[in-house]
């Protein structure tokens, strides 16, 4: 089984100022592959702003900053790539503009074909779900998690499992073969804060890994 790690998503409304320290308390409190800015319906220089201030915030504890939605502001900005959905545009346009070096995830809900095509297209990553009802996002789509064992059991390219996932319920997508578990509420929302969040995301993940 691969070492599953935490994928965190921001939500989509945040003052990034206010927001920094939320950050900072959440990557201080255990391991954390990658943070994505996700600010829906806002001007570019919003993101810029956002971008500004907290990217800082993960580079300075080695973790990667992805940005969702624009491949083209990733790079603007300095940002290490860029997560896109099916409403995003073409994933080979975004390849092209994240160029060789950026990384590039997408979106392919509960759909095969979508994700062997990204990946086809230059995809780093791929996402599968939601594999649970989510506070965060409404989503028509429920992933199984058979989809995780078959992808990383024919594809080598990483996979990243999103949508409603909390301690309680991760452990089957552990153990389905999930590289990544992408968590928006079971962090910043937990109840004694994002750092416990983080605490409770990771045992979850270390308990499953070793069932």
């Amino acid at each position: 089984m691969n070492d599953c790690q935490l994928y965190l998503i921001t939500p989509e409304s945040l003052d990034p100022a206010a927001f920094a320290p939320c950050l900072a308390e959440a990557l201080d409190a255990g391991p954390v592959a990658a943070v994505q800015l996700r600010l829906k319906n806002v001007p570019d220089d919003t993101i810029r702003r956002a971008v500004d201030v907290l990217q800082p915030v993960a580079h300075a504890r080695n973790v990667a900053f992805i940005l969702n939605d624009r491949p083209d502001l990733a790079v603007a900005c300095g940002c290490d790539g860029a997560h896109v959905g099916m409403d995003d545009g073409d994933v080979a346009t975004a390849r092209r503009i994240l160029g060789a070096d950026l990384q590039l995830g997408v979106s392919c809900y509960d759909s095969r074909d979508m994700a062997l095509r990204a990946g086809e297209a230059g995809a780093d990553y791929v996402a599968f779900g939601a594999f649970f009802p989510s506070p965060s996002k409404e989503t028509e789509v429920r992933a199984d998690p058979a989809l995780l064992t078959w992808w990383s059991s024919m594809i080598e390219l990483p996979v990243v499992a999103i949508g409603g996932i909390t301690p309680a319920n991760c452990g089957a997508l552990v153990r389905a073969g999930a590289d990544f578990l992408s968590v928006i509420s079971a962090v910043w929302s937990h109840p004694d804060g994002p750092g416990a969040g983080v605490q409770a995301m990771n045992a979850a993940i270390a308990a499953a890994e070793d069932a």
